[in-house]
């Protein structure tokens, strides 16, 4: 018999991981997936809507008769999807537009916040560049954002005054990202943790936790990128930690979102900073993150589709627990040769049938040609995931399957996870500082 019918909107390795954890559910939902990718054909019937097109959406899931419908990307939650959905009668899961502004906007977020009384670092808003010269004075380095939507690449942490110039006028002057305001940000110390929360309206419920790799190459070199790697879960945040961080973080945000009439249903996602002083907000996703997806749902035992379900209706999570994999897991991410400046040429991947034992491949940015070939299609091509019975165990199988698939210019870090398996329990690790954006 067959199960409700599902859609889930986007074409990445998140969506695509989103996908096979829906598919491993007991009711044996129908899958869809608008735009989706070819990884994803393989588990879902694919339809060649644009995940932007918020219209388009709405009538394809009318047309399947969707019982839920899934946002991966941020971007059509910002553009109201979510409610073009609801006013159609579509469950969702996701937040509405004025909820999703706690992503959609850094100035935002940081009002919320301070109204919630959650720690994060000391902020000022700025419009022009000598405000924002202004307001770091001689505190160097400094965090800068662009208030707005940024796909993981609009944070600078300067190091001097030129640097700081330089991206101020970047975002500022050239409106590199279309905005008009900056968020001048106090540099955290510490390590960062990625920590999600399902969301009712009502409760927030933590899932595990993972640090993911924003820096290009190995060491945390380079810019930023939308996210090279992820590990999951970080040994020092067991199910304890993350409740207590929940309840800290997560919860008193929820509060304040329903106390303004926008309560937040969908997944909320902490990027935080573990300080001397006690995890601090670096900034909030309205999304699943990607890569930690990729590192997070491999392991949860749950019905991840009960749980979309029950999160998509107000206090729908109240009193439900999450059974977890033991074991550890790592994601690499195999990137194009421009990346992240660019997705470089289409070339030809080799090697996806060939993987070892125990590999979950995910599709991130390909594309199949009509001789059935497989190309490359974006920055972040792959993600490589494998779990294992401890950390050295997984980096070391996920790392074996990047190695079996192949394509001219591609890019690897080394060190994912390395000096958290190294030093046998998971906290540790190159991401440390507030690097700002954890956008995906």
């Amino acid at each position: 018999m067959s199960g409700p019918v599902v859609l889930v909107v986007g074409s990445g390795g998140r969506e695509h991981a989103i996908l096979d954890a829906l598919a491993r559910s007991p009711r044996r939902p129908q899958l869809h997936a608008a735009p989706g990718n070819p990884g994803i054909a393989g588990i879902a019937t694919v339809h060649p809507v644009p995940a932007a097109d918020v219209p388009g959406i709405v009538t394809l899931a009318g047309e399947l008769e969707a019982e839920l419908v899934v946002i991966g990307p941020e971007a059509p939650l910002a553009n109201g999807v979510v409610d073009a959905l609801a006013a159609a009668g579509i469950a969702c899961f996701g937040p509405t537009a004025a909820a999703a502004r706690l992503e959609g906007s850094k100035a935002f977020c940081k009002d919320v916040l301070a109204a919630a009384g959650v720690p994060t670092g000391a902020h000022t808003v700025v419009e022009t560049v000598a405000a924002g010269l202004a307001a770091i004075g001689d505190r160097f380095p400094a965090v800068i954002k662009a208030d707005g939507l940024a796909a993981g690449k609009g944070v600078v942490i300067a190091g001097d005054a030129a640097e700081a110039r330089a991206a101020l006028e970047s975002f500022l002057i050239e409106h590199r990202f279309g905005t008009t305001r900056v968020v001048v940000e106090e540099y955290l110390e510490g390590e960062e943790c990625s920590l999600f929360a399902l969301c009712d309206g009502v409760s927030a419920l933590p899932l595990a936790s993972a640090q993911d790799y924003k820096r290009i190459g190995d060491g945390d070199a380079g810019p930023n990128t939308g996210g090279m790697g992820a590990y999951s879960p970080l040994g020092r945040i067991d199910a304890a930690a993350a409740a207590s961080i929940c309840a800290r973080v997560h919860q008193p945000v929820l509060d304040e979102l329903a106390r303004r009439g926008s309560p937040f249903h969908g997944l909320l996602y902490a990027g935080l900073m573990l300080t001397a002083d006690g995890p601090q907000v670096i900034e909030f996703n309205v999304r699943f993150g990607d890569p930690e997806t990729q590192a997070i749902l491999p392991r949860l035992r749950s019905d991840l589709l009960e749980l979309m379900l029950a999160a998509s209706v107000p206090g729908g999570l109240a009193g439900v627990s999450l059974e977890w994999d033991p074991r550890p897991a790592v994601t690499v991410v195999l990137a194009s040769a421009g990346y992240p400046e660019s997705g470089g040429p289409p070339v030809v991947i080799d090697g996806l049938d060939a993987l070892p034992d125990g590999v979950h491949l995910t599709h991130a940015g390909t594309r199949r040609e009509a001789d059935g070939s497989v190309l490359t299609d974006g920055g972040r091509v792959l993600n490589l995931t494998a779990l294992g019975d401890d950390l050295a165990a997984a980096r070391t199988l996920a790392y074996a399957g990047a190695a079996a698939v192949s394509f001219p210019g591609a890019q690897m870090r080394t060190d994912i996870a390395a000096a958290a398996a190294s030093s046998g329990h998971g906290p540790a690790g190159p991401p440390t500082g507030s690097t700002g954006s954890v956008a995906r």
